[in-house]
């Protein structure tokens, strides 16, 4: 793909989604950046937000192969990942492989932390290897391939918190935040009746699963600077607290810091953001700008922290501003 038609393409899906979607640019935004990266997402917000429908619209516009899967307590991991079952034929009775809905491009994993552990487990493999094991033998997912978790940061009865290492497989953590009255006015008025749209026409496909590819080729060969990658890692260093030359925010409010995955995340995204912006090299602006949702699930809070009333976005700010000039 040509450089130059990256930006127009990352538009004409971006207004795509706009037609079903009202208000939450920077949620969009960042979704496609990490979709485009070739990441998974964690979406998390209070119910209502519209996460699930935004999941929707991305496949519709991608057009890409999209399934849900609603996480509940009782959900075994033969029920995403699929099983053998018995079939009668001719020549007598032989098991079938039946695929589960992790066999599918784009998969939403509906509250997420309602499932059990074990099942979480199973939706790993598929996070990160982008393959799925049933019965001792190892079957790959199709490309392009992304996991789209949503959880409610609000109820937490009956939920099971993510492990550090499931969290740090996803490339970005997106806050959804409750809508403005101009973006509820708007949510209400397109949905004000049944089938009705409020006169726009509905999202229509922009981009194809090989211009996707072709895209993700494409970002990686945006060249970055050394001094620019170097604000970056040491931004990642910086989160860890047990470093002798940690900074006062990191060693009084942190328990740990983040991995070399978050590294690889806010350079893989920030070259993404720069052929968005019609740039063919990554600044620190992108840096600034893709850094929280890269760390902001990738760190823990100590007791000093909660006790204070810190939250993770002040202290991730706090470090950006100090490291990514």
């Amino acid at each position: 793909m040509d450089a130059n038609l990256f930006a127009p393409k990352y538009e004409a899906v971006r207004k795509e989604i706009a037609r079903e979607m009202v208000g939450q640019e920077n949620v969009v935004e960042h979704l496609l950046l990490a979709v485009i990266a070739g990441g998974n997402v964690l979406l998390e917000g209070v119910p209502g937000l519209g996460k699930t429908h935004l999941v929707r619209v991305l496949g519709k516009v991608l057009s890409l192969p999209f399934s849900r899967i609603q996480f509940t307590p009782d959900l075994m991991p033969a029920d995403i990942t699929g099983t053998n079952i018995l079939v009668r034929t001719e020549e007598g009775n032989s098991f079938r492989f039946q695929p589960g809905p992790l066999f599918s491009s784009l998969v939403l994993a509906d509250e997420i932390n309602r499932a059990t552990p074990k099942t979480q487990a199973a939706l790993l493999e598929a996070m990160q290897e982008h393959s799925v094991t049933v019965a001792g033998k190892t079957m790959r997912l199709p490309e392009p391939y992304f996991v789209l978790a949503t959880q409610n940061p609000v109820e937490q009865e009956g939920t099971y918190p993510l492990p550090e290492a499931q969290l740090d497989r996803f490339l970005f953590k997106i806050l959804v935040p409750f809508p403005t009255l101009k973006e509820l006015d708007g949510i209400v008025s397109l949905t004000l009746a049944p089938g009705e749209t409020g006169g726009k026409q509905g999202a229509q496909p922009a981009l194809t699963a090989e211009e996707l590819l072709e895209m993700r080729a494409l970002a990686r060969q945006v060249p970055v600077a050394s001094s620019v990658q170097e604000s970056a890692l040491k931004l990642v260093l910086a989160t860890h607290p047990e470093l002798p030359d940690a900074p006062e925010v990191s060693r009084k409010y942190l328990r740990f810091g983040a991995s070399p995955r978050a590294a690889q995340a806010i350079l893989s995204t920030a070259r993404v953001r720069a052929l968005e912006q019609g740039r063919f090299n990554v600044s620190y602006e992108d840096i600034r700008f893709v850094a929280p949702a890269c760390l902001r699930h990738r760190l823990a809070l100590n007791f000093a922290a909660v006790t204070e009333g810190k939250d993770m976005e002040q202290i991730v700010a706090e470090l950006v501003d100090s490291y990514v000039k």
